[in-house]
C-alpha cells in the first residue's frame, strides 16, 4: 500500500525549553532518525510545522496548520490535507526510537478501515499511527466544536486497534512510543540507547 507519512513538529516544547526534533539521542537528532526510518515506508514525506524556517533545510516538504491552535489534532488534519496519498503514516518529532518495521505492520494493518492505532496497557498511540483522509471531515467537525484529544472523532470512522500484542512482534514495546518532553525523559532516552548499543555488541 502506498501512504504518505508526516512528522508533526508543531508543539512549542514548552517544557523543554528548546525544539525537541533538534535534540540528540541517537548519534543523530531524532528528526534526522524519524525521516531515515519514514523514507524506508514513504516516497511522500512531509514534515507539519508552524515554524518552517527551521526545516526547509531538510529535502522534504514543509507545510503548516490549516487551523492553527489546536494541538496535534490539527497537525494531522494538515498531513492529510496536503498528502499526495490517500493513507498517511502520522509520527510526533519527539520520539527517538520510531521503527520503520512497526510503520510497515501499521500501513498493512490499515487495510479498509479509516485509521490503525496501537493500544498498549489500554492507552492509544495516535502520534504514530495511520489515518485515511476519509477522516478529515470528521476532524474539521470536532474542531469545530473544540473537541481537541485526537480519539475524538474515532466514533465516526472505522478504526482497527493493533494490540501489544502483535506490535511487540515486530517492535519494541519498551521504547518505540517513548517520547522526550522534558530535560529528564531525554537523558532517560540517552540512557535507553546507550544500553541497547552496549547490547547489541555484547550480542555479537
Amino acid at each position: 500500500m502506498t501512504v504518505s507519512a508526516a512528522i508533526l513538529a508543531g508543539g512549542k516544547s514548552s517544557r523543554m525549553g528548546t525544539n525537541k526534533a533538534f535534540l540528540e539521542v541517537r548519534n543523530c537528532r531524532i528528526i534526522d532518525h524519524a525521516l531515515d526510518e519514514l523514507k524506508q515506508v514513504s516516497n511522500d514525506i512531509l514534515i507539519i510545522t508552524n515554524t518552517p524556517t527551521e526545516y526547509h533545510r531538510f529535502s522534504v516538504r514543509v507545510a503548516g496548520d490549516i487551523y492553527p491552535g489546536f494541538g496535534p489534532l490539527s497537525g494531522i488534519h494538515a498531513a492529510l490535507t496536503h498528502a499526495e496519498n490517500n493513507r498517511l503514516l502520522a509520527v510526533a518529532c519527539d520520539m527517538p526510537f520510531v521503527e520503520a518495521n512497526l510503520a510497515r505492520y501499521l500501513i498493512e494493518s490499515v487495510k479498509d478501515y479509516d485509521v490503525a492505532i496501537p493500544v498498549v496497557e489500554g492507552y492509544f498511540e495516535p502520534l504514530f499511527a495511520v489515518y485515511s483522509k476519509s477522516c478529515i471531515k470528521h476532524i474539521e467537525r470536532c474542531m469545530e466544536k473544540k473537541k481537541l484529544r485526537i480519539i475524538d472523532f474515532f466514533s465516526s470512522v472505522k478504526v482497527k486497534y493493533v494490540k501489544e500484542e502483535e506490535i511487540s512482534q515486530v517492535a519494541d514495546l519498551e521504547r518505540v512510543f517513548y517520547n522526550v518532553n522534558t530535560p529528564k525523559e531525554l537523558a532517560m532516552a540517552k540512557r535507553i540507547f546507550k544500553e541497547s548499543e552496549v547490547s547489541s555488541q555484547d550480542s555479537e
